[in-house]
């Protein structure tokens, strides 16, 4: 039996109560589980310092000396401190206990030779140590450690418990004791000699025990690789399955419908982005297999005009479209959009949603079912049994997070034959993310916005300076302008979201009274039907102030909006903050973006703030936001499952995931299959993984 599949109450000093809090703390249920705690920091003990070395930083050092002189001091209302004089050749030190006086005093030994570690702390020239980690120089030398101490994750209640850094590294000591160093290699001998990879045994040994900063980086990088490394072996292989098992419509012309838009109906020259995605999509869609392409562009980048194109070339080909959005309000907005854009051609477009009237409905139905229908636009309406196609060949998805798999499952079987998907979104996903969470799927980005939109203006302003501001907004509604004025929102029905949105409503209605100005409010409390009539009111430029909280982030386009107002800027995240902006700066007029803050704001919120005032590159942004939060909450629970990383960090081993990602691709193109002998332990582990989910059990 393999032992680190070995339930972890049998580990020598664990035992079943210890057991179970390591279970539920940090779900270590096996030997392997803790063999893969990996330690969060380490203590640097290689250098030993001369008492005549300290300086006045709290730094934690090791000194050796002897203790010369032994004291008991009288404090307060019958208190006591133990005093010890330490000493080497270079100086003296005080060592001082507040606790357990009795016992430490009774232990400690004079003109014995002693290794002490601790923080150092200075009053004038006199140095001294609390509460000192103390050993007898022969113990000290004997005992199985590394120069570099381990400092293992941990939570209050197992050190509450007594489960301490110390017992979880003696418990660690004790399983190579146990395991005796019998780690199987996991990576092919080519991939250890051409990057230099020291060997599984040693990472293992130098991650928990290592014997120098050099050791550690190269074990670091190893065990870091390899958790990166398979998770790639997974997606890129998800990838070439998909592509050789689910063969796609082969659209292998690009025909009149698209030359003539190309020619005669483009509203602006495309960007050389738009170009090079629109190539690449027709790259995908030309070949047997099914397209599934992931395309990312910034609020305003153009990537309605890149589906539009797409969709025509599906037209040339003899194939329907459909578009699917998250709410009537952006479907709507993409019928009228590609309505717009195909006026000139004879390309027939519908658009189908909750409230579609019945008789509507129906012709729809039936002009999808004929084939007369080249383009549906919708809603979940468009998943209903009822909608059936007489041959769907390609599918947009517009904010794909938004859709759940099963959802979208149902689309595909709309046909025998599934049809090529483009999956659109306007949330910048940083590169490292996007390699891991959507690795499976090609990705394509346009990465510059259309000539002649104007910069959106950010700037941030604190409460103080309201009045300031609402002059500037009234300056702007007498230009003809339109304004949103948005408030945050943590949870739909917490009563002090809700009143912070109804305080600034009344205040705003009095600094912005009837007849000469008129107000909206759309809030999560709201009936659907309201929410809407709202909504269109200010879409149809009746109302010019629209205050709101963040149900209006994706997609609503209103050019004639050009100030867009964010309250307590502080408590929302970077990259709500910049889709909020990017509902201004859709018409030709110079937009604005100003965060209201009060004055108290942490690091984080300054530093949010300084990045939405310096720049509007999306993806600048995202990596800022990756940096803050970390991978877990940019992508909710349900996608990062996959990225529960146990060494590795997106945000700081880019590099590693760019090499790892280079390394997978190069194997599966010389052995798809995995099945050449020096790849054998590495297929099992990649099968056992597959079907587990989790790499560390069997990585180990």
């Amino acid at each position: 039996m393999n032992l680190l599949q070995t339930p972890i109450e049998y580990l020598k000093g664990i035992g079943p109560s210890r057991g179970e809090l390591l279970r539920k703390e940090l779900n270590i249920h096996r030997y392997g589980d803790l063999m893969n705690l990996f330690p969060n920091r380490y203590i640097d003990r290689t250098r030993y310092y001369k008492i005549n070395e300290l300086q006045n930083s709290n730094a934690e050092v090791q000194i050796i000396g002897k203790i010369i002189h032994i004291k008991t001091v009288e404090f307060g209302k019958n208190q006591k401190r133990l005093i010890a004089s330490f000493v080497d050749e270079t100086g003296q030190i005080e060592l001082t206990w507040f606790q357990g006086i009795k016992w430490i005093r009774e232990s400690l030994k004079l003109n014995e030779i002693y290794v002490i570690f601790g923080k150092t702390s200075n009053y004038g020239s006199q140095f001294s140590m609390a509460h000192p980690e103390m050993e007898l120089k022969e113990e000290h030398q004997t005992n199985l450690r590394s120069a570099m101490q381990p400092v293992y994750p941990s939570t209050e209640k197992l050190t509450q418990r007594g489960i301490t850094n110390k017992v979880i590294n003696k418990a660690i000591q004790q399983l190579f004791l146990e395991i005796k160093g019998q780690f199987i290699e996991t990576l092919p001998v080519s991939i250890l000699e051409q990057l230099k990879l020291i060997p599984k045994n040693e990472s293992m040994f130098n991650i928990h025990f290592p014997k120098s900063q050099e050791l550690l980086g190269k074990a670091q990088f190893r065990l870091k690789f390899e958790e990166l490394f398979f998770i790639q072996l997974q997606l890129i292989t998800k990838n070439l399955i998909r592509k050789h098992k689910i063969k796609g419509h082969p659209f292998d012309k690009v025909g009149d419908n698209f030359t003539n838009f190309y020619a005669n109906h483009l509203p602006f020259e495309l960007t050389n982005a738009q170009k090079r995605v629109i190539k690449e999509i027709r790259n995908d869609m030309g070949s047997n297999a099914q397209m599934n392409r992931l395309l990312q562009g910034d609020v305003g980048s153009g990537k309605t005009i890149v589906a539009l194109m797409c969709m025509l070339i599906a037209k040339d080909n003899g194939f329907q479209s459909c578009l699917m959005a998250p709410t009537e309000i952006l479907a709507n907005q993409h019928f009228i959009g590609l309505s717009e854009l195909a006026k000139g051609l004879n390309i027939n477009i519908k658009i189908l949603t909750g409230s579609s009237k019945t008789s509507d409905r129906k012709i729809i139905h039936e002009s999808l079912e004929n084939g007369i229908l080249d383009i549906i636009i919708g809603t979940h309406a468009l998943l209903e049994d009822k909608v059936k196609f007489k041959n769907l060949g390609l599918a947009v998805i517009d904010e794909q997070h938004r859709f759940g798999v099963e959802q979208r499952s149902k689309l595909w079987k709309k046909n025998e034959i599934p049809p090529h998907v483009l999956v659109m979104t306007a949330t910048p996903i940083p590169r490292t993310l996007a390699m891991s969470l959507y690795g499976d799927l090609d990705i394509s980005v346009i990465d510059e916005l259309p000539p002649g939109r104007k910069v959106i203006q950010t700037v941030h302003r604190f409460d103080s300076n309201r009045l300031k501001v609402w002059k500037f907004l009234k300056d702007e509604i007498a230009k003809g302008r339109q304004i949103y004025i948005v408030y945050p929102l943590i949870n739909e029905s917490a009563t002090q979201d809700y009143k912070d949105l109804m305080d600034g409503y009344e205040s705003i209605s009095r600094d912005f009274p009837l007849p000469q100005y008129t107000i909206s409010i759309v809030h999560g409390q709201m009936k659907p039907s309201e929410k809407e009539a709202e909504m269109q009111r200010f879409v149809a430029g009746k109302t010019n102030i629209m205050v709101a909280t963040t149900v209006i982030e994706v997609g609503v386009n209103v050019p004639n909006a050009s100030v867009m107002v964010i309250e307590s800027t502080e408590r929302f995240g970077l990259s709500q903050l910049h889709q909020l902006r990017g509902r201004v700066g859709r018409g030709a007029e110079q937009s604005y973006c100003i965060l209201m803050t009060g004055f108290k704001l942490g690091d984080d919120s300054k530093t949010r703030i300084e990045t939405m005032c310096r720049t509007n590159d999306g993806f600048e942004i995202a990596e800022v936001d990756l940096k803050l939060r970390g991978p877990g909450d940019i992508m909710g629970k349900q996608q990062s499952g996959v990225l529960n990383l146990q060494i590795a960090d997106l945000v700081k081993d880019r590099a590693i995931l760019m090499t790892a990602r280079e390394y997978a691709m190069k194997l599966l193109k010389e052995d798809a299959s995995m099945t050449k002998p020096e790849h054998h332990k590495m297929r099992e582990i990649f099968i056992e993984m597959s079907a587990k989910k989790n790499i560390w059990n069997y990585i180990s």
